[in-house]
């Protein structure tokens, strides 16, 4: 059954989810850009497990970990969705099956002697993007910054990427082309040449609205109960004082004695010196290593011996051995820098296997004078003591705001401008004057400020090195809806709309009512006496509509889940009234007068049938194998995550 396809494609978060929310974190570095800033939900403790599989178990850590991830994974889609709502939707629990199917698949796979070694291992890791270097080649820096910036150690990737290897080894030739039965197919081809005639007719509240006013009793309990409908978003009037290092007391520039001070301390930066370039691979053995190397200096070129053996050669721009050293490996460098132009460099270990590589290039760098650098000097000098300067204000200001001191003594006592915005809301935008812009300088820290409290100021800096701004809140307007007095026309209003609502439902079901018992839908509007409208519908194919982009109305949607010759009820948004919607026709194309139509259908299904399979694997794997959730650990888990506790 289609069932993960039909239900989860109609969540919340939806298609995007579906195709790209893995638990794997190697394919998330694959797909993924890596600089991406981590998540803040990770203050769970994982020593407790909220499963095991079979022998294994899978401590809450993991799941926290794989939940933040896919979290990061869907924000690249869709930027401003929060962890709340990513439960909310089901993620958590769709996170939380897929690691349990990931463990159990792996243990099923080691179960039957399956396995993935180190060199397997270390060959994905050499072919994944997010850990190369702007020229091509792994980066062992790169790798390990990564890593540290998705809360991941060396050990966890590999396991990870373990787990990911079995799977492949256990299910991908089942499942690497599967087959939609040609009976079912057609079935789902047929949805997309649809086309529905019929009729929708709107029963406006306002066709049944009181003309009176309503007394003030009437007025006032309605609006009582309808509050909400008025609320006023929750403003903060901020006070705040801008000061860059422009305003620093300070003279930056170097003397004679600094500079050549700074020239002997640095002098190993300016004595002769030598970069290299190379062209390198990466293979699991030395032996293999020495093989390929020995190929390469009897006239084969690197290029075509790397990619003969399955490998893709880098280039690697122009380093210091002690720049090769850290991208590499020491005993790489060393053999780098002996190596003659044009020649093959010795193999050497790194952290990923052994190194064949050509020595492409080789740049000396001569020594350089006092007189040749005294400017680059003189500048670097300059800019340490404005920097430093910087540094001693900063620690000032805070130290005085630390110790109590209010936003208008402190910029009193430095000589900053304090100025005052007016209500803002968390937008930024200033409430009731849309044309009203703030400082940008305010911009980075708006939304701190609707996290503080009144008269607490704080210091940031919104141009590193260069602008700071201290602000505070003096003034919040919590989220409530005004007297009545203020918004009594509105609320009038309301209150008629709502009176009319009411009306026109029972108008709608009379309506209703008659058109099931065989009346025309137009004699039947005309029997109320009121100006209805009412539009006929002959659509297009369902394909076509949705290929627009456009937002469906709701009328429509409902017209394309209603069954041939029914008649349904739907209310409008906002009291306007209710929409009477009647399907007279579905008229469908035959499918094969549409050419290519049954194999695109087949082949856009064919990820849902192998993941359909693969669940089917995944829980018969789950049954041999033995598996208990713990759901006291999995609901403190999911609540932590949604702020809930």
């Amino acid at each position: 059954m289609l069932t993960f396809f039909r239900q989860f494609f109609q969540s919340k978060i939806g298609l995007p989810i579906f195709l790209g929310f893995l638990v794997l974190m190697a394919l998330a570095f694959a797909v993924a850009d890596i600089t991406g800033t981590g998540s803040s939900f990770g203050t769970v403790s994982g020593n407790d497990n909220i499963a095991v599989v079979g022998d294994e178990p899978i401590a809450t850590g993991e799941v926290v970990l794989a939940a933040n991830n896919a979290l990061d994974q869907v924000r690249q889609q869709n930027p401003g969705l929060a962890m709340p709502e990513f439960i909310r939707a089901g993620a958590f629990d769709e996170v939380l099956r897929q690691l349990i199917d990931r463990f159990a698949i792996s243990q099923y796979a080691r179960k039957y002697d399956l396995a993935a070694g180190d060199n397997l291992v270390n060959s994905e890791i050499l072919q994944i993007q997010a850990f190369k270097s702007l020229a091509g080649e792994f980066d062992e820096q790169t790798y390990l910054a990564a890593l540290r910036q998705r809360g991941l150690t060396d050990a966890t990737f590999r396991k990870d990427l373990v787990a990911g290897l079995l799977e492949d080894q256990l299910l991908l030739p089942a499942l690497a082309a599967p087959q939609l039965p040609e009976k079912v197919a057609r079935q789902y081809a047929a949805l997309v040449l649809e086309r529905r005639v019929g009729e929708i007719a709107l029963i406006p509240s306002s066709a049944f609205a009181p003309a009176a006013a309503p007394t003030e009793a009437q007025l006032t309990e309605w609006y009582g109960a309808n509050r909400s409908l008025f609320l006023r978003p929750e403003r903060r009037t901020l006070r705040f004082a801008v000061f860059g290092t422009d305003s620093l007391k300070v003279n930056p520039a170097a003397t004679e004695a600094e500079i050549a001070a700074r020239y002997k301390k640095d002098a190993g930066l300016y004595q002769a010196r030598e970069r290299r370039a190379v062209t390198t691979f990466v293979v699991p053995t030395e032996d293999a290593a020495k093989a390929l190397a020995a190929r390469i200096r009897s006239g084969t070129a690197l290029e075509a011996a790397a990619r003969d053996a399955g490998f893709s050669a880098s280039k690697a721009e122009l380093r210091t051995r002690e720049e090769m050293a850290t991208a590499t490996s020491f005993a790489f460098a060393e053999n780098a820098f002996k190596a003659t132009q044009g020649g093959v460099v010795e193999p050497a270990k790194g952290t990923l296997g052994w190194y064949v590589a050509r020595l492409d290039s080789v740049e000396k760098i001569p020594a350089r004078s006092l007189a040749e650098v005294r400017g680059a000097i003189a500048e670097q000098i300059g800019t340490e003591k404005r920097s430093a300067a910087t540094a001693d204000l900063i620690a000032e200001i805070e130290s005085e705001i630390d110790g109590g001191t209010a936003l208008a003594e402190v910029a009193k006592s430095y000589g900053l401008k304090v100025e005052t915005t007016p209500a803002l809301l968390g937008n930024g935008q200033a409430y009731g004057q849309p044309s009203v812009q703030i400082v940008p300088q305010l911009a980075p820290v708006l939304q701190t400020a609707f996290q503080m409290e009144e008269s607490e100021p704080q210091l940031a800096e919104v141009v590193p090195g260069q602008q700071f701004v201290i602000f505070e809140v003096a003034r919040v307007d919590e989220a409530a809806a005004p007297p009545l007095a203020e918004v009594r026309a509105q609320a009038e209003a309301g209150w008629k709309q709502a009176q009319g609502a009411k009306l026109a439902r029972a108008a709608a079901d009379r309506i209703l009512g008659k058109v099931r018992a065989k009346t025309d839908l137009r004699a039947a509007l005309g029997a109320e006496g009121k100006p209805f409208e009412i539009e006929p519908i002959n659509l297009e194919r369902r394909a076509l509509i949705a290929q627009r982009g456009q937002r469906i109305p709701p009328p429509l949607v409902l017209m394309f889940s209603m069954a041939e010759g029914s008649v349904k009820l739907l209310e409008g948004p906002r009291n306007i009234g209710w929409y009477i919607v009647s399907l007279d026709e579905i008229a469908t194309d035959p499918v094969d007068k549409e050419p290519g139509l049954l194999q695109q259908t087949r082949g856009q299904l064919a990820p849902t049938v192998s993941e359909e399979y693969r669940r089917q694997a995944a829980a018969a794997m789950r049954k041999e194998l033995g598996t208990t959730r713990n759901n006291a650990a999995i609901d403190a888990v999911r609540k932590q995550l949604a702020g809930e506790q």
